[in-house]
């Protein structure tokens, strides 16, 4: 084997390795065991007995014929799994119903005849490429069904909480899941591709798959996809708290009162201090003094841009609409308009 042959080995089975730890972790180590991680871990041990298979096929010396038909059928038990995981991720109270398991039936037939492959009917059965044909085609268009599957899942709940304020939780699973979901397209156009040997290297696609763990192993942890599930989108009060907060709070111009604080407000709202804040926080994506001083700037921009509020001077202004200081209202304004005050009444005159 040559100096190239080993380093390919090396990098296509470095995303293998990972992949197969990840697992082990979601599994066994991480303390939240949901039923998605568990899902997640599953797909990435079975796709791991998938890459291996073509590791093993590209460098290895007269694979057993049963080994490239198992390593295939492995694809028929990935589909479903990727589904369910997507509808975990998507659904609160997620449960698997038995008559789930029904879509594994592919997966046990196809895997249930691999075991009875010979090597004698693989080398002179003239049935071979008919069948070994025919499998190709229906393993890989079964994974794209389950991938397109997968997509219309995400597409359909992210319509259902279109007109919703969404919450940072709820972003980040619709983020991984994308990212997820692009991943599995380019393994599968990859392995696809990988039929017309000439054309692209079989080791493209474990190659490719190393890659593709790496970053959606960095994504996962960076979204903290892996803390969650569908259980953000249950439906609460949270939402409809906010939009009290927001109506209270731009209805009666409470942030023109210099003295309002996240205590008044809250003691308004019938809430602890704890819930008021954390729920702006969760949807204004802001602090409650950031929340107050974004609407008070909006005030200063009306009355800075029209020729009524020429007559003001920039401190009364400040003054007038809560500010206790200009020097805090000028750091408020450029925080959030990114000039100050004067310069935006000049570039307005």
């Amino acid at each position: 084997m040559s100096f190239l042959d080993i380093l390919l080995v090396i990098i296509s089975s470095a995303g293998l390795l990972h992949g197969v730890l990840f697992a082990f972790y979601l599994i066994i180590f991480k303390k939240k065991k949901t039923l998605t991680n568990r899902l997640l871990g599953l797909i990435l041990i079975f796709m791991a007995f998938r890459i291996g298979k073509s590791v093993m096929l590209n460098f290895g010396d007269g694979l057993e014929p049963v080994f490239i038909f198992i390593g295939l059928a492995f694809l028929l038990l990935i589909g479903p799994l990727f589904r369910w995981y997507v509808s975990g991720m998507t659904s609160p109270n997620f449960k698997l119903p038995k008559y789930y398991y029904l879509e594994i039936i592919p997966f046990v037939l196809i895997f249930t005849s691999s075991l009875f492959v010979t090597k004698e009917w693989y080398d002179n059965s003239k049935l071979v490429i008919v069948i070994f044909g025919s499998g190709l085609i229906f393993i890989y268009l079964h994974l794209f069904f389950y991938i397109m599957f997968g997509l219309w899942i995400l597409k359909k709940t992210k319509q259902q909480h279109q007109e919703t304020l969404q919450t940072k939780s709820q972003k980040a699973i619709f983020s991984w899941l994308r990212f997820l979901i692009a991943g599995f397209i380019v393994i599968w156009i990859t392995y696809v591709l990988n039929i017309l040997d000439e054309t692209v290297p079989y080791i493209v696609g474990p190659i490719l798959y190393s890659i593709i763990i790496y970053f959606l192993s960095y994504k996962a942890f960076q979204l903290r996809a892996t803390d969650l599930d569908g259980e953000v989108f249950s439906a609460n009060d949270d939402n409809l708290l906010f939009d009290q907060i927001s109506k209270l709070v731009t209805d009666t111009k409470l942030y023109l009162e210099p003295d309002i604080s996240l205590v008044k407000l809250s003691k308004q709202l019938g809430k602890s201090t704890q819930i008021t804040s954390s729920v702006i926080n969760q949807y204004a994506k802001r602090n409650f003094n950031d929340f107050i001083n974004h609407y008070r700037v909006q005030e200063a921009k009306k009355l800075l841009s029209t020729t009524e509020g020429d007559k003001f001077t920039i401190s009364a202004i400040a003054f007038d609409i809560g500010f206790s200081s200009l020097s805090s209202f000028n750091s408020a304004f450029k925080k959030f308009e990114g000039i100050t005050p004067s310069k935006y009444r000049k570039d307005k005159a």
